[in-house]
Protein backbone atom coordinates (compact mmCIF):
# COMPACT_ATOMS: atom_id res chain seq x y z
CA UNK A 1 0.00 0.00 0.00
CA UNK A 2 2.76 2.25 0.77
CA UNK A 3 4.02 1.85 -2.60
CA UNK A 4 1.06 2.44 -4.56
CA UNK A 5 1.07 5.54 -2.55
CA UNK A 6 4.25 7.02 -3.49
CA UNK A 7 3.84 5.84 -7.08
CA UNK A 8 0.33 7.67 -7.10
CA UNK A 9 1.79 10.68 -5.73
CA UNK A 10 4.74 10.42 -8.38
CA UNK A 11 2.52 10.09 -11.00
CA UNK A 12 0.52 13.34 -9.65
CA UNK A 13 3.56 15.42 -9.09
CA UNK A 14 4.87 14.56 -12.40
CA UNK A 15 1.69 15.44 -14.11
CA UNK A 16 1.41 18.55 -11.99
CA UNK A 17 4.88 19.62 -13.45
CA UNK A 18 3.98 18.74 -16.84
CA UNK A 19 0.92 21.44 -16.61
CA UNK A 20 2.78 24.09 -14.84
CA UNK A 21 5.14 23.40 -18.02
CA UNK A 22 2.07 23.59 -20.21
CA UNK A 23 1.32 26.96 -19.00
CA UNK A 24 4.90 28.32 -19.61
CA UNK A 25 4.88 27.24 -23.19
CA UNK A 26 1.53 29.32 -23.52
CA UNK A 27 3.15 31.77 -21.97
CA UNK A 28 6.26 32.34 -24.19
CA UNK A 29 3.92 30.72 -27.46
CA UNK A 30 5.52 34.11 -29.45
CA UNK A 31 9.24 33.47 -28.26
CA UNK A 32 11.59 31.13 -29.72
CA UNK A 33 10.51 27.10 -29.99
CA UNK A 34 13.54 26.47 -28.38
CA UNK A 35 12.78 27.48 -25.32
CA UNK A 36 9.41 25.86 -25.25
CA UNK A 37 11.26 22.60 -26.69
CA UNK A 38 13.69 22.84 -23.11
CA UNK A 39 9.99 23.20 -20.99
CA UNK A 40 8.62 19.76 -22.50
CA UNK A 41 12.04 18.35 -21.81
CA UNK A 42 12.39 19.21 -18.47
CA UNK A 43 8.37 17.71 -18.22
CA UNK A 44 9.10 14.77 -19.40
CA UNK A 45 12.51 14.15 -17.18
CA UNK A 46 10.26 15.27 -14.23
CA UNK A 47 8.78 11.47 -14.90
CA UNK A 48 12.16 10.11 -14.03
CA UNK A 49 13.35 11.98 -10.55
CA UNK A 50 10.23 11.88 -8.11
CA UNK A 51 10.33 15.05 -5.85
CA UNK A 52 10.73 12.75 -2.69
CA UNK A 53 14.53 12.53 -4.03
CA UNK A 54 14.52 16.33 -3.22
CA UNK A 55 12.92 16.00 -0.08
CA UNK A 56 15.70 13.14 1.12
CA UNK A 57 18.23 15.66 -0.22
CA UNK A 58 16.39 18.37 2.05
CA UNK A 59 16.39 15.65 4.98
CA UNK A 60 20.13 15.28 4.38
CA UNK A 61 20.62 19.02 4.59
CA UNK A 62 18.72 19.27 8.05
CA UNK A 63 21.66 17.04 10.22
CA UNK A 64 23.88 19.80 9.66
CA UNK A 65 22.21 23.20 8.52
CA UNK A 66 20.77 25.19 11.40
CA UNK A 67 17.42 24.45 12.34
CA UNK A 68 14.92 26.13 9.66
CA UNK A 69 12.13 27.95 10.98
CA UNK A 70 8.94 26.43 9.68
CA UNK A 71 5.52 28.01 8.89
CA UNK A 72 3.46 24.83 10.27
CA UNK A 73 0.26 25.97 7.88
CA UNK A 74 2.80 26.02 5.08
CA UNK A 75 4.53 23.28 5.79
CA UNK A 76 1.38 21.01 5.72
CA UNK A 77 -0.72 22.92 3.02
CA UNK A 78 2.70 21.71 0.31
CA UNK A 79 2.48 17.95 1.97
CA UNK A 80 -0.83 18.33 1.14
CA UNK A 81 -0.53 19.24 -2.21
CA UNK A 82 2.50 17.10 -3.28
CA UNK A 83 1.31 13.91 -1.51
CA UNK A 84 -2.69 13.77 -1.66
CA UNK A 85 -2.28 9.82 -2.20
CA UNK A 86 -0.39 9.84 0.72
CA UNK A 87 -1.46 7.43 4.14
CA UNK A 88 -3.96 9.55 6.07
CA UNK A 89 -2.27 10.39 9.59
CA UNK A 90 -5.33 9.14 11.42
CA UNK A 91 -7.76 6.49 10.94
CA UNK A 92 -9.74 4.15 12.86
CA UNK A 93 -7.93 0.37 12.23
CA UNK A 94 -10.80 -1.85 11.40
CA UNK A 95 -10.93 -5.42 13.59
CA UNK A 96 -13.40 -6.84 11.50
CA UNK A 97 -10.93 -9.47 9.96
CA UNK A 98 -11.65 -9.00 5.78
CA UNK A 99 -12.97 -12.17 4.15
CA UNK A 100 -9.90 -14.67 3.13
CA UNK A 101 -11.03 -14.38 -0.37
CA UNK A 102 -10.70 -10.77 -0.41
CA UNK A 103 -7.33 -10.98 1.64
CA UNK A 104 -5.95 -13.07 -0.81
CA UNK A 105 -7.29 -11.03 -4.26
CA UNK A 106 -5.47 -7.81 -2.39
CA UNK A 107 -2.16 -9.82 -1.76
CA UNK A 108 -2.25 -10.60 -5.14
CA UNK A 109 -3.36 -7.48 -6.85
CA UNK A 110 0.36 -5.65 -6.94
CA UNK A 111 1.41 -8.68 -8.58
CA UNK A 112 -0.75 -8.39 -11.07
CA UNK A 113 -0.64 -4.90 -11.79
CA UNK A 114 3.47 -5.38 -11.63
CA UNK A 115 3.06 -8.31 -14.44
CA UNK A 116 0.71 -6.00 -16.60
CA UNK A 117 3.03 -3.18 -16.24
CA UNK A 118 6.13 -5.13 -17.62
CA UNK A 119 4.11 -6.64 -20.28
CA UNK A 120 2.94 -3.20 -21.45
CA UNK A 121 6.55 -1.89 -21.37
CA UNK A 122 8.36 -4.86 -23.42
CA UNK A 123 6.01 -4.71 -25.89
CA UNK A 124 6.81 -0.48 -26.48
CA UNK A 125 10.08 -1.54 -26.24
CA UNK A 126 10.17 -4.35 -28.84
CA UNK A 127 7.57 -1.99 -31.56
CA UNK A 128 10.42 0.41 -30.87
CA UNK A 129 13.71 -2.26 -31.12
CA UNK A 130 11.78 -3.35 -34.75
CA UNK A 131 11.97 0.33 -35.92
CA UNK A 132 15.26 1.21 -34.71
CA UNK A 133 16.28 -2.50 -36.47
CA UNK A 134 14.65 -1.15 -39.54
CA UNK A 135 16.62 2.38 -39.44
CA UNK A 136 19.90 0.60 -38.61
CA UNK A 137 20.06 -1.64 -41.09
CA UNK A 138 19.48 0.62 -43.58
CA UNK A 139 22.61 3.01 -42.31
CA UNK A 140 24.84 -0.06 -42.07
CA UNK A 141 24.38 -1.11 -45.69
CA UNK A 142 24.73 2.61 -47.18
CA UNK A 143 27.53 4.01 -48.43
CA UNK A 144 29.45 6.88 -47.57
CA UNK A 145 29.73 10.11 -49.89
CA UNK A 146 33.38 10.51 -50.99
CA UNK A 147 33.06 13.85 -52.58
CA UNK A 148 30.32 15.60 -55.08
CA UNK A 149 28.18 18.41 -54.19
CA UNK A 150 26.62 16.64 -51.16
CA UNK A 151 29.60 16.30 -49.58
CA UNK A 152 31.18 20.06 -50.50
CA UNK A 153 27.75 21.77 -49.41
CA UNK A 154 28.11 19.60 -46.21
CA UNK A 155 31.66 20.58 -45.48
CA UNK A 156 30.74 24.44 -45.80
CA UNK A 157 27.60 24.34 -43.17
CA UNK A 158 29.74 22.66 -40.83
CA UNK A 159 31.80 25.83 -41.05
CA UNK A 160 29.44 28.23 -40.97
CA UNK A 161 27.58 26.34 -37.53
CA UNK A 162 31.14 26.31 -36.15
CA UNK A 163 31.28 22.36 -35.85
CA UNK A 164 34.70 21.33 -35.73
CA UNK A 165 34.13 17.42 -35.95
CA UNK A 166 32.99 15.85 -39.31
CA UNK A 167 29.89 14.35 -39.62
CA UNK A 168 29.55 11.00 -41.53
CA UNK A 169 27.28 11.11 -44.27
CA UNK A 170 26.32 8.25 -46.16
CA UNK A 171 23.43 7.52 -49.10
CA UNK A 172 20.91 4.77 -48.41
CA UNK A 173 18.82 2.92 -50.87
CA UNK A 174 16.09 2.74 -48.44
CA UNK A 175 12.96 5.49 -49.05
CA UNK A 176 13.42 6.58 -45.84
CA UNK A 177 13.54 10.38 -45.35
CA UNK A 178 16.93 12.47 -44.38
CA UNK A 179 17.90 12.02 -41.41
CA UNK A 180 20.19 11.67 -38.09
CA UNK A 181 21.27 8.00 -37.10
CA UNK A 182 23.19 7.67 -33.66
CA UNK A 183 23.67 9.85 -30.16
CA UNK A 184 27.44 9.80 -29.58
CA UNK A 185 28.59 9.39 -32.79
CA UNK A 186 25.59 10.55 -35.16
CA UNK A 187 25.37 9.12 -38.98
CA UNK A 188 23.63 11.88 -41.42
CA UNK A 189 21.78 9.48 -44.06
CA UNK A 190 20.17 10.70 -47.10
CA UNK A 191 18.34 8.23 -49.60
CA UNK A 192 20.23 7.98 -52.76
CA UNK A 193 19.25 10.09 -55.30
CA UNK A 194 17.83 13.37 -53.48
CA UNK A 195 20.56 15.35 -55.15
CA UNK A 196 19.02 14.89 -58.30
CA UNK A 197 15.49 15.69 -56.80
CA UNK A 198 16.85 18.99 -55.07
CA UNK A 199 18.20 22.21 -55.71
CA UNK A 200 21.56 23.10 -54.65
CA UNK A 201 19.91 25.77 -52.08
CA UNK A 202 17.17 23.19 -51.24
CA UNK A 203 19.75 20.65 -50.90
CA UNK A 204 21.74 23.28 -48.22
CA UNK A 205 18.07 24.12 -46.20
CA UNK A 206 17.99 19.85 -45.71
CA UNK A 207 21.54 19.48 -44.69
CA UNK A 208 21.14 22.65 -42.33
CA UNK A 209 17.82 21.15 -40.96
CA UNK A 210 20.08 18.08 -39.83
CA UNK A 211 22.74 19.90 -39.03
CA UNK A 212 20.72 21.76 -36.14
CA UNK A 213 19.23 18.63 -34.82
CA UNK A 214 22.82 17.23 -34.37
CA UNK A 215 24.10 20.58 -32.58
CA UNK A 216 20.84 20.58 -30.26
CA UNK A 217 21.63 17.08 -29.69
CA UNK A 218 17.78 16.24 -30.47
CA UNK A 219 17.98 12.09 -30.83
CA UNK A 220 19.40 12.22 -26.94
CA UNK A 221 16.29 14.52 -25.93
CA UNK A 222 14.34 12.05 -27.64
CA UNK A 223 15.74 8.79 -26.16
CA UNK A 224 15.03 10.04 -23.04
CA UNK A 225 11.40 11.13 -23.72
CA UNK A 226 11.21 7.37 -25.19
CA UNK A 227 12.79 5.83 -21.58
CA UNK A 228 9.63 7.82 -20.27
CA UNK A 229 7.13 6.38 -22.35
CA UNK A 230 8.59 2.73 -22.08
CA UNK A 231 8.05 3.45 -17.88
CA UNK A 232 5.15 5.38 -18.06
CA UNK A 233 3.09 3.73 -21.47
CA UNK A 234 0.10 3.46 -19.15
CA UNK A 235 -0.03 7.03 -18.93
CA UNK A 236 -1.50 9.30 -21.19
CA UNK A 237 0.21 12.46 -20.77
CA UNK A 238 3.30 11.05 -21.43
CA UNK A 239 2.89 10.13 -25.06
CA UNK A 240 1.13 13.72 -25.58
CA UNK A 241 4.03 15.41 -24.43
CA UNK A 242 6.13 13.22 -27.10
CA UNK A 243 4.38 14.96 -29.65
CA UNK A 244 5.12 18.35 -28.22
CA UNK A 245 8.77 17.55 -28.11
CA UNK A 246 9.03 16.62 -32.02
CA UNK A 247 6.60 19.25 -32.93
CA UNK A 248 8.97 22.29 -30.82
CA UNK A 249 12.29 20.16 -32.26
CA UNK A 250 11.22 20.87 -35.76
CA UNK A 251 9.84 24.25 -35.55
CA UNK A 252 13.25 25.17 -33.52
CA UNK A 253 15.19 23.52 -36.65
CA UNK A 254 13.03 25.85 -38.79
CA UNK A 255 13.36 28.93 -37.24
CA UNK A 256 17.23 27.90 -37.08
CA UNK A 257 17.69 27.85 -40.97
CA UNK A 258 15.57 30.43 -41.98
CA UNK A 259 17.94 32.51 -39.44
CA UNK A 260 21.21 30.97 -41.55
CA UNK A 261 19.34 33.10 -44.46
CA UNK A 262 17.59 30.39 -46.38
CA UNK A 263 15.16 31.48 -48.35
CA UNK A 264 11.30 30.47 -46.37
CA UNK A 265 10.02 29.56 -50.34
CA UNK A 266 12.81 27.62 -50.81
CA UNK A 267 13.20 25.74 -48.13
CA UNK A 268 9.32 25.25 -47.32
CA UNK A 269 9.57 23.59 -51.32
CA UNK A 270 12.67 21.23 -50.27
CA UNK A 271 10.49 19.78 -47.31
CA UNK A 272 7.04 19.06 -49.94
CA UNK A 273 9.80 17.40 -51.92
CA UNK A 274 11.23 15.34 -49.35
CA UNK A 275 7.70 14.63 -47.84
CA UNK A 276 6.45 13.83 -51.89
CA UNK A 277 9.35 11.16 -52.54
CA UNK A 278 10.63 9.70 -49.17
CA UNK A 279 8.89 8.07 -45.98
CA UNK A 280 9.21 9.79 -42.35
CA UNK A 281 11.45 8.34 -40.45
CA UNK A 282 10.02 5.82 -37.78
CA UNK A 283 11.87 6.59 -35.01
CA UNK A 284 11.75 10.05 -33.00
CA UNK A 285 15.28 8.97 -32.28
CA UNK A 286 16.43 9.04 -35.33
CA UNK A 287 15.46 13.02 -36.27
CA UNK A 288 14.42 13.60 -40.06
CA UNK A 289 12.66 16.55 -41.24
CA UNK A 290 9.18 16.27 -42.18
CA UNK A 291 8.09 15.25 -38.32
CA UNK A 292 4.98 17.22 -36.50
CA UNK A 293 2.39 18.97 -38.28
CA UNK A 294 3.95 20.30 -41.64
CA UNK A 295 1.23 21.63 -43.09
CA UNK A 296 1.18 23.83 -39.90
CA UNK A 297 4.97 23.91 -40.58
CA UNK A 298 5.02 25.60 -44.22
CA UNK A 299 2.44 28.16 -43.04
CA UNK A 300 4.98 29.42 -40.74
CA UNK A 301 7.60 29.50 -42.58
CA UNK A 302 5.94 30.86 -45.67
CA UNK A 303 4.49 33.45 -43.38
CA UNK A 304 7.95 34.28 -41.74
CA UNK A 305 7.04 34.30 -38.41
CA UNK A 306 9.41 35.73 -36.31
CA UNK A 307 10.43 34.37 -32.56
CA UNK A 308 11.47 37.02 -30.26
CA UNK A 309 13.80 36.45 -27.21
CA UNK A 310 12.91 36.19 -23.97
CA UNK A 311 12.48 39.17 -22.59
CA UNK A 312 13.32 40.06 -18.82
CA UNK A 313 10.37 39.43 -17.67
CA UNK A 314 9.80 36.00 -18.80
CA UNK A 315 13.42 35.10 -18.28
CA UNK A 316 12.21 35.84 -14.91
CA UNK A 317 8.95 34.19 -14.75
CA UNK A 318 10.70 30.58 -16.08
CA UNK A 319 13.92 31.50 -13.20
CA UNK A 320 11.50 31.61 -10.16
CA UNK A 321 9.39 28.29 -11.59
CA UNK A 322 12.39 26.40 -12.25
CA UNK A 323 13.84 27.28 -8.43
CA UNK A 324 10.23 26.67 -6.74
CA UNK A 325 10.54 23.20 -8.62
CA UNK A 326 13.89 22.44 -7.16
CA UNK A 327 13.89 24.48 -3.72
CA UNK A 328 10.31 23.48 -3.01
CA UNK A 329 11.01 19.59 -2.26
CA UNK A 330 13.94 20.36 -0.78
CA UNK A 331 12.56 23.17 1.81
CA UNK A 332 9.65 20.08 2.64
CA UNK A 333 12.75 18.13 3.40
CA UNK A 334 14.46 21.11 5.77
CA UNK A 335 11.09 21.33 7.49
CA UNK A 336 11.06 17.38 8.12
CA UNK A 337 14.62 16.73 9.26
CA UNK A 338 14.54 15.30 12.59
CA UNK A 339 15.09 18.10 15.44
CA UNK A 340 18.28 16.33 16.29
CA UNK A 341 21.67 17.83 18.57
CA UNK A 342 24.16 18.77 16.95
CA UNK A 343 26.95 17.00 18.90
CA UNK A 344 27.37 13.58 20.43
CA UNK A 345 26.56 14.60 24.25
CA UNK A 346 28.28 12.08 26.29
CA UNK A 347 26.60 10.82 29.84
CA UNK A 348 29.10 11.64 31.78
CA UNK A 349 28.67 14.91 33.04
CA UNK A 350 28.28 15.65 36.70
CA UNK A 351 26.10 12.36 37.40
CA UNK A 352 26.56 10.20 40.31
CA UNK A 353 28.16 7.31 40.48
CA UNK A 354 27.33 3.28 42.01
CA UNK A 355 29.49 2.90 45.56
CA UNK A 356 30.37 -0.33 43.85
CA UNK A 357 29.95 -1.96 40.12
CA UNK A 358 30.97 -4.93 38.22
CA UNK A 359 30.48 -5.44 34.53
CA UNK A 360 31.46 -8.47 33.15
CA UNK A 361 31.26 -10.15 29.26
CA UNK A 362 28.60 -12.97 29.52
CA UNK A 363 29.50 -16.45 26.91
CA UNK A 364 27.08 -18.40 28.08
CA UNK A 365 25.34 -18.42 24.82
CA UNK A 366 21.96 -18.54 27.11
CA UNK A 367 18.67 -17.61 25.60
CA UNK A 368 17.34 -16.34 29.12
CA UNK A 369 18.22 -13.02 31.16
CA UNK A 370 17.46 -11.39 34.11
CA UNK A 371 17.20 -7.94 35.35
CA UNK A 372 16.55 -6.64 38.85
CA UNK A 373 16.78 -3.60 40.65
CA UNK A 374 15.94 -3.22 44.44
CA UNK A 375 17.40 -1.75 47.52
CA UNK A 376 19.63 0.71 45.97
CA UNK A 377 21.34 -2.59 43.81
CA UNK A 378 21.02 -3.63 40.26
CA UNK A 379 21.81 -6.85 39.85
CA UNK A 380 21.55 -8.55 35.64
CA UNK A 381 22.79 -11.27 34.29
CA UNK A 382 23.06 -11.82 30.51
CA UNK A 383 21.60 -8.53 29.58
CA UNK A 384 22.38 -6.61 26.11
CA UNK A 385 23.66 -3.26 26.18
CA UNK A 386 20.40 -2.25 24.35
CA UNK A 387 18.33 -3.71 27.00
CA UNK A 388 20.66 -1.73 30.30
CA UNK A 389 20.25 1.38 27.71
CA UNK A 390 16.68 1.19 27.48
CA UNK A 391 16.23 0.86 31.23
CA UNK A 392 18.44 3.77 31.83
CA UNK A 393 17.22 6.74 29.66
CA UNK A 394 13.61 5.02 30.23
CA UNK A 395 12.42 4.29 26.59
CA UNK A 396 11.30 1.62 24.30
CA UNK A 397 13.17 -1.18 22.32
CA UNK A 398 12.29 0.52 19.23
CA UNK A 399 13.30 4.42 20.37
CA UNK A 400 17.15 2.78 20.54
CA UNK A 401 19.30 3.26 16.96
CA UNK A 402 22.33 1.65 17.26
CA UNK A 403 24.36 -1.19 15.49
CA UNK A 404 23.14 -4.76 15.89
CA UNK A 405 25.61 -6.12 18.64
CA UNK A 406 23.94 -3.68 20.89
CA UNK A 407 21.52 -6.20 21.10
CA UNK A 408 23.60 -9.89 19.68
CA UNK A 409 26.25 -9.50 22.84
CA UNK A 410 25.28 -9.98 26.49
CA UNK A 411 26.74 -8.98 30.17
CA UNK A 412 26.93 -8.92 33.52
CA UNK A 413 26.25 -6.10 35.71
CA UNK A 414 26.32 -6.10 39.69
CA UNK A 415 25.71 -2.36 40.84
CA UNK A 416 25.45 -1.30 44.90
CA UNK A 417 24.25 2.22 45.72
CA UNK A 418 22.78 3.04 49.07
CA UNK A 419 19.90 0.83 50.03
CA UNK A 420 17.45 4.24 50.39
CA UNK A 421 18.18 4.96 46.89
CA UNK A 422 15.38 4.88 44.18
CA UNK A 423 15.39 3.16 40.79
CA UNK A 424 15.13 7.05 39.39
CA UNK A 425 18.05 7.76 41.00
CA UNK A 426 19.82 4.46 39.74
CA UNK A 427 18.65 5.44 36.10
CA UNK A 428 21.48 8.18 35.89
CA UNK A 429 24.22 5.90 37.77
CA UNK A 430 23.55 3.28 35.18
CA UNK A 431 24.00 6.17 32.57
CA UNK A 432 27.16 7.13 34.17
CA UNK A 433 28.45 3.48 34.16
CA UNK A 434 27.72 2.80 30.56
CA UNK A 435 29.62 6.13 29.79
CA UNK A 436 32.41 4.77 31.91
CA UNK A 437 32.85 1.09 31.18
CA UNK A 438 31.91 1.31 26.88
CA UNK A 439 32.61 4.74 26.21
CA UNK A 440 28.81 4.94 25.34
CA UNK A 441 27.83 8.42 24.11
CA UNK A 442 24.60 9.43 22.61
CA UNK A 443 21.88 12.20 21.29
CA UNK A 444 18.27 12.34 21.39
CA UNK A 445 16.20 12.76 18.51
CA UNK A 446 12.48 13.40 17.90
CA UNK A 447 11.28 12.59 14.35
CA UNK A 448 8.05 11.65 12.89
CA UNK A 449 6.48 8.25 13.14
CA UNK A 450 3.51 6.01 12.61
CA UNK A 451 1.88 5.26 15.89
CA UNK A 452 -0.63 3.60 17.49
CA UNK A 453 -2.66 6.61 19.81
CA UNK A 454 -5.13 4.78 22.53
CA UNK A 455 -7.90 6.58 22.83
CA UNK A 456 -12.10 6.04 24.64
CA UNK A 457 -14.09 4.44 22.40
CA UNK A 458 -17.32 5.87 21.18
CA UNK A 459 -19.34 4.46 23.85
CA UNK A 460 -16.72 5.79 26.76
CA UNK A 461 -14.11 2.88 28.51
CA UNK A 462 -15.23 0.03 30.56
CA UNK A 463 -13.12 0.30 33.20
CA UNK A 464 -12.98 0.11 36.72
CA UNK A 465 -10.96 2.14 39.05
CA UNK A 466 -9.06 0.26 42.12
CA UNK A 467 -6.77 2.18 45.08
CA UNK A 468 -3.35 2.86 43.56
CA UNK A 469 -0.74 -0.11 45.13
CA UNK A 470 2.43 -1.87 42.86
CA UNK A 471 1.54 -3.03 39.34
CA UNK A 472 1.49 -6.46 38.25
CA UNK A 473 1.44 -7.85 34.40
CA UNK A 474 1.61 -10.62 32.23
CA UNK A 475 0.95 -11.44 29.30
CA UNK A 476 0.47 -14.77 26.82
CA UNK A 477 0.14 -15.06 23.33
CA UNK A 478 -3.45 -13.50 22.94
CA UNK A 479 -4.07 -12.46 26.31
CA UNK A 480 -3.27 -9.66 28.54
CA UNK A 481 -3.44 -9.19 32.09
CA UNK A 482 -2.71 -6.88 34.80
CA UNK A 483 -3.66 -5.52 38.14
CA UNK A 484 -3.35 -1.81 39.07
CA UNK A 485 -2.25 -0.83 35.54
CA UNK A 486 -2.51 3.46 34.13
CA UNK A 487 -3.41 3.32 30.90
CA UNK A 488 0.30 4.38 30.55
CA UNK A 489 1.73 1.23 31.24
CA UNK A 490 -1.51 -0.65 29.10
CA UNK A 491 -0.34 1.26 26.31
CA UNK A 492 3.50 0.05 26.65
CA UNK A 493 2.09 -3.51 27.45
CA UNK A 494 -0.29 -3.00 24.23
CA UNK A 495 2.81 -1.98 22.00
CA UNK A 496 4.48 -5.74 22.34
CA UNK A 497 1.28 -6.56 20.68
CA UNK A 498 0.88 -4.87 17.52
CA UNK A 499 3.24 -3.67 14.68
CA UNK A 500 3.25 -0.53 15.90
CA UNK A 501 4.47 2.42 19.31
CA UNK A 502 1.46 2.49 21.13
CA UNK A 503 0.67 6.01 23.04
CA UNK A 504 -1.70 6.54 25.51
CA UNK A 505 -3.30 9.74 24.42
CA UNK A 506 -6.50 8.75 26.53
CA UNK A 507 -6.26 11.28 29.30
CA UNK A 508 -7.97 8.90 31.35
CA UNK A 509 -6.24 8.86 34.96
CA UNK A 510 -5.82 6.20 37.75
CA UNK A 511 -5.41 2.61 37.85
CA UNK A 512 -7.31 -0.50 36.85
CA UNK A 513 -7.42 -4.04 36.55
CA UNK A 514 -7.33 -4.97 33.03
CA UNK A 515 -8.22 -8.38 31.37
CA UNK A 516 -7.69 -8.72 27.60
CA UNK A 517 -8.12 -11.44 25.31
CA UNK A 518 -8.29 -11.89 21.55
CA UNK A 519 -7.25 -14.13 18.81
CA UNK A 520 -3.61 -13.46 16.77
CA UNK A 521 -3.94 -12.72 13.25
CA UNK A 522 -3.22 -16.28 11.98
CA UNK A 523 -6.52 -17.36 14.43
CA UNK A 524 -8.45 -14.36 13.56
CA UNK A 525 -11.15 -16.73 12.39
CA UNK A 526 -11.54 -18.28 15.76
CA UNK A 527 -11.96 -14.80 17.67
CA UNK A 528 -11.24 -11.44 17.49
CA UNK A 529 -8.40 -9.33 16.96
CA UNK A 530 -7.06 -7.38 18.98
CA UNK A 531 -8.28 -3.93 17.86
CA UNK A 532 -11.54 -5.29 18.19
CA UNK A 533 -11.23 -7.21 21.57
CA UNK A 534 -9.95 -3.56 22.91
CA UNK A 535 -12.84 -1.78 21.71
CA UNK A 536 -15.19 -4.76 23.08
CA UNK A 537 -14.32 -5.45 25.88
CA UNK A 538 -12.58 -2.08 27.58
CA UNK A 539 -14.06 0.80 25.61
CA UNK A 540 -10.72 1.46 23.98
CA UNK A 541 -9.73 1.68 20.37
CA UNK A 542 -6.23 2.59 18.55
CA UNK A 543 -5.59 4.83 16.36
CA UNK A 544 -2.92 5.37 13.51
CA UNK A 545 -1.18 8.43 13.52
CA UNK A 546 1.68 10.36 12.83
CA UNK A 547 3.16 11.93 15.66
CA UNK A 548 6.81 12.88 17.53
CA UNK A 549 8.45 10.26 19.16
CA UNK A 550 12.35 10.57 20.47
CA UNK A 551 15.09 8.43 20.00
CA UNK A 552 18.58 7.56 21.77
CA UNK A 553 20.95 7.23 19.20
CA UNK A 554 23.93 5.43 19.96
CA UNK A 555 26.99 7.45 18.54
CA UNK A 556 29.79 5.52 20.03
CA UNK A 557 29.88 2.35 22.17
CA UNK A 558 32.82 -0.33 22.75
CA UNK A 559 31.94 -3.55 22.27
CA UNK A 560 34.13 -4.74 25.46
CA UNK A 561 33.63 -2.93 28.03
CA UNK A 562 36.75 -1.49 30.51
CA UNK A 563 38.41 -3.26 33.32
CA UNK A 564 36.26 -3.29 36.45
Amino acid sequence: MILANNVFNHLWQSTLFAVVAGLLTLALRTNRAQQRHWLWLAASVKFLIPFSLLVGIGSNLGWTAARPIALPGLYFAMEEISQPFRQPETHVVSGTAAPTALANLASLLPVLLLCVWFCGCAAVLIFWWMRWRRVSTAVRAALPFRNGRVLEALRRLERIAGIEKRIDVVSSKSRLEPGVFGILRPVLWLPAGISERLSDAQLEAILAHELCHIRRRDNLAATVHMVVEAIFWFHPLVWWLGARLVEERERACDEEVLRQGSDPEVYAGSLLKVCQFYLESPLVCAAGVTGSDLKKRIEEIMTRRIAVKLDFGRKLLVAAMGMAAVAGPIAIGLMQAPQSVAQPQPAVAVLPAFELASVRPNRSGDSSSRFNTGNGSIHSANVSLRDLIKWAYSVKDYQVVGPDWLSSQKFDIVAKAPPSDTDDQLMPMLQALLAKRFTLAIHRETKERAVYALVAGKNGPSLHEVEAGPEHSSGARGSLSGQKMSMSQLADSLSRHVDLPVLNTTGIEGVFNIELKWAPDEDNANGPSIFTALQEQLGLKLEQRKGPMEFVVVDHAERVPTEN
